[in-house]
């Protein structure tokens, strides 16, 4: 059951702020968002603590009959790749709900409610194993965050949440088209069979393609990132942390564990097609990021090539490749939450995100600073910060698989830490030129909480990612063993 507490919590807390929906101050919605969000986020700690390591195959399995006639169950259950997903989603929630503590007061009970119950939407596509659910889950959490971008999001906001919302549902039909297509085939939803199904290399290649559609977007790999920008610039800080840190990894997890397995022979024959993609998405749109005068725009940009790393480990086919890639989100979940929260912190003080309105901010805000510095460190790869464990290891693979790629992919940590010291240099350094600067008051107890809490994540797991890859380990090389069969 715990991982019905962990999806259904937050929700059921989302519905009650719904129907409760005091706007008065005193009402306590805040706190009871607050309350909602620390119990999923408790109700995912045992799946971490008594996760079995030496077991590859799904563990804390729930099944209940949905729709009999179609084969169609409420059918729960995760493994090593999906496990931190879970307990990360439930604590960037905990963030975002006190990010937003101070600085939203329009619609508050609406605002909170829209991010519970995204929470446990996505929690819910981290551990469906019926294609159906998966669907309705992945879909769904369209909705919250459609709603999220287009209330309370900035003057171009309407254009940004139908962008969003357009290009994430044109993906996603080609899928549910591939679903019905597998169901036809095997006659069961349960993606665990799937998994087992013959299929011949012509059904491969055009399921492959259906499924990328969907992922693709979602993470977004060059040339569909498009949406990525525009939806970050718009949303509120909130929004943009949940986007970066969870949403974009929804289409990462659909790759481990809809198209490599399902489509095995296809996913090996198109892998070069996804590295190259992959590495423009890593080189090409890293120099774009450099170009950037809006901070929120670099760093979105910045997600999409970190998220070219991701991608790129997957197709190399290695377990260093693809636990490199799990590693990856999981540490970009923390580093570009928590740049869209120092972003956001700025905004709060300023109201503008264009970097030439700052410069010298550090002699006003020196705390503030250093946890920033540190964020923008971990982004461009820094030994002992979360960032460089994955992407090392997404290097290392790629010059195993071929010495070029590897090259091209290492050239990516220099463009990183080109943008990202470029960024700080500008925000941070030098002198106060704008009067509004000086005005400028250093974290409170809130704003430095929240930073804190993100930078132990970022150097704990730079310094210490045995947790992480212990528990991830048997499930990769239970996939890669599973991908190494021809279904041919």
């Amino acid at each position: 059951m715990i991982l019905s507490y962990a999806i259904w919590i937050p929700i059921f807390f989302g519905i009650i702020i719904l129907f409760y929906g005091s706007e008065k101050p005193t009402a306590g919605v805040r706190w009871l968002a607050l309350v909602g969000s620390v119990l999923g986020f408790i109700a995912t700690l045992p799946l971490v603590i008594s996760f079995d390591i030496a077991n590859p195959g799904m563990q804390f399995v729930e099944k209940l009959s949905w729709i009999p006639r179609y084969d169609i169950n409420y059918h729960l259950g995760i493994d090593g790749i999906s496990v931190w997903f879970i307990v990360l989603t439930a604590f960037v929630n905990i963030i975002v709900v006190i990010a937003a503590w101070e600085v939203i007061d329009k619609k508050v009970s609406q605002y909170m409610a829209s991010f519970l119950i995204l929470s446990g939407l996505m929690i819910g596509v981290f551990a469906a194993l019926d294609a159906l659910l998966f669907y309705v889950f992945f879909e769904a959490t369209l909705i919250p965050m459609y709603i999220i971008i287009g209330v309370w999001g900035g003057h171009n906001r309407i254009y940004a949440a139908f962008k969003f919302f357009l290009y994430t549902l044109l993906g996603s039909l080609l899928t549910l088209i591939a679903m019905l297509y597998l169901y036809n085939v095997t006659n069961t939803f349960d993606i665990l069979a799937w998994h087992n199904a013959r299929l011949d290399i012509v059904e491969q290649i055009l399921l492959f393609f259906a499924f990328f559609m969907a992922f693709a977007v979602k993470v977004p790999m060059w040339p569909l990132h498009t949406w990525l920008p525009d939806v970050h610039v718009e949303a509120p800080t909130g929004g943009s942390v949940v986007l970066a840190a969870i949403m974009l990894k929804l289409g990462a997890y659909g790759f481990l564990r809809f198209s490599l397995p399902i489509a095995p022979d296809a996913s090996q024959y198109l892998g070069p097609f996804v590295i190259f993609l992959s590495l423009v998405a890593v080189i090409y749109v890293g120099a774009v990021a450099l170009v950037q005068k809006d901070m929120k725009k670099l760093v979105a940009y910045s997600s999409v090539a970190h998220m070219g790393f991701v991608t790129l480990g997957f197709f190399l086919f290695s377990p260093l490749g693809i636990e490199g890639g799990i590693v990856q989100m999981i540490s970009h979940g923390f580093v570009a939450g928590a740049m869209f929260l120092s972003i956001g912190v700025l905004y709060d003080r300023m109201h503008t995100r264009q970097i030439a309105d700052y410069g010298g901010v550090v002699h006003r805000m020196p705390a503030f600073t250093a946890f920033a510095v540190l964020m923008a460190m971990a982004n461009c790869g820094l030994p002992a910060t979360s960032g460089f464990v994955g992407e090392f290891m997404v290097i290392l693979a790629a010059v195993d698989y071929d010495f070029v790629i590897g090259i091209l992919a290492a050239t990516a940590l220099i463009l990183g830490a080109a943008y990202s010291l470029w960024m700080v240099k500008r925000v941070f350094f030098g002198a106060v030129t704008n009067k509004h600067v000086e005005e400028l008051k250093d974290l409170n107890a809130r704003e430095y909480f929240m930073m804190a809490v993100l930078s132990i994540c970022v150097i704990g797991m730079g310094v210490y990612p045995k947790p992480f890859t212990d528990i991830i380990h048997p499930a990769v090389i239970n996939l890669l063993q599973h991908v190494a069969v021809s279904k041919l």
